[in-house]
């Protein structure tokens, strides 16, 4: 059996969170926003996800 041990955070060199418990995490870009997406790929998107929408729909009435 193994000896006990701490799950504690504040051991010295532990790996884990390496900024001050004030300082927040740095903010990260997603990868896509739809906020960046134009007005007509918005559209486009939003007609894509209703007919894929209906398809299901419609398949699962059947």
């Amino acid at each position: 059996m193994s000896p006990p041990h701490s799950h504690s955070h504040s051991e010295a060199g532990s790996a884990g969170h390496h900024h001050a418990a004030a300082a927040p995490h740095p903010s990260q870009s997603p990868p896509w926003s739809i906020l960046r997406m134009t007005v007509a790929a918005r559209l486009g998107v939003a007609l894509v996800m209703s007919a894929m929408l209906w398809a299901f729909v419609l398949t699962a009435m059947r």
